[in-house]
C-alpha cells in the first residue's frame, strides 16, 4: 500500500448497497425505532486460547466480554448492524442518502477501517477508481490526515467498547447465546424487532446465562471441549452459521 491514499466520494452508493453496516447501541435503538431490521453477528474467543489472534489481543479484549459456557469461560463479541442485504433504506431513487445528518458513524468514517489491525486497501472496497485519483489526502500511513474523522474513527472503537456489555444482556434477553469462535466463523442472527427495541429498552448490563460455541471441526471442537467449554455443531434452527 501506498504511504498516502487520496479520496473523494463519486456518490455511486455502492457502499450503501449489500452492505451491513455495524451500529452502536443508540444508534441500534434508532435504526429499531425508525422501522429498521438489525441483524446480530456474534464471536467468541478464549482468552490466551482457540480464537484469539495474539497480534490483536489488546484490541479485541477491549471490545469483548466474559460469559460462562459450558464449565469454562470464553469472551464474546458482539456486533449490531443495520441488515441490508440490498439497498439501504435511507438510499434514495437518486443514490442520495435520506438520513445523512444523522447517518451512523462507520457511514461517516468509511472509507477509513475502523480495525487499527486491517489496513485501507482501495481493491477491498467498493469505490470506482476514480474515487481514489482525486480528492484530499485521506490516509499518510495508517492514519487518517483529517483530525475530525480520525475523531470518528476513535468514538466508534470506544463505543465498541462501552456497549458490549449491554449488547451481551439484549443477546442473553432474546436468547441469542450460540457463538462461532473468531477466525472460523460468525453467528447471525435476524431478531423480532418488537422484542429487540423491548430488550434494548430494558437491559443495561449482562447476567450469568450459559453460553455455547457453534463449531464444526472434530479437532477444533475437542481442544474446546477439553477446556470444559460447550459446543454444538447441530445444524441452527434460530440463527445462521456463516464459516470461513
Amino acid at each position: 500500500m501506498n504511504d498516502s491514499l487520496r479520496f473523494a466520494c463519486t456518490g455511486c452508493g455502492k457502499c450503501c448497497t449489500g452492505h451491513h453496516v455495524p451500529l452502536t447501541l443508540d444508534e441500534a435503538r434508532r435504526w429499531a425505532a425508525s422501522g429498521g431490521q438489525v441483524v446480530v453477528l456474534i464471536e467468541g474467543f478464549v482468552s490466551d486460547g482457540p480464537g484469539m489472534p495474539a497480534d490483536q489481543r489488546e484490541h479485541v479484549l477491549r471490545r469483548s466480554h466474559p460469559v460462562p459456557c459450558g464449565a469454562g469461560e470464553v469472551r464474546v463479541s458482539v456486533t449490531f448492524a443495520a441488515f441490508n442485504p440490498g439497498r439501504c433504506r435511507n438510499l434514495d431513487a437518486n443514490d442520495l442518502c435520506t438520513i445523512y445528518e444523522s447517518r451512523p458513524l462507520v457511514c461517516r468514517i468509511y472509507p477509513v477501517e475502523i480495525n487499527p489491525h486491517i489496513p485501507l486497501r482501495p481493491e477491498n472496497k467498493d469505490c470506482p477508481p476514480e474515487a481514489w485519483e482525486q480528492g484530499p489526502e485521506l490516509i499518510h500511513g495508517s492514519l487518517p490526515v483529517d483530525p475530525q474523522l480520525a475523531a470518528l474513527v476513535q468514538a466508534s472503537r470506544q463505543a465498541d467498547r462501552d456497549d458490549i456489555g449491554a449488547k451481551v444482556a439484549v443477546c442473553q434477553a432474546l436468547g441469542m447465546t450460540t457463538s462461532a469462535l473468531k477466525g472460523n466463523g460468525f453467528t447471525a442472527y435476524l431478531p423480532d424487532m418488537m422484542a429487540f427495541a423491548t430488550a434494548l429498552a430494558q437491559v443495561s448490563s449482562a447476567a450469568d446465562d450459559g453460553w455455547t460455541l457453534h463449531v464444526e471441526q472434530p479437532e477444533l471442537v475437542n481442544d474446546l471441549q477439553g477446556l470444559g467449554l460447550r459446543t454444538t455443531a447441530e445444524a441452527p434452527v434460530y440463527y445462521a452459521f456463516i464459516g470461513f
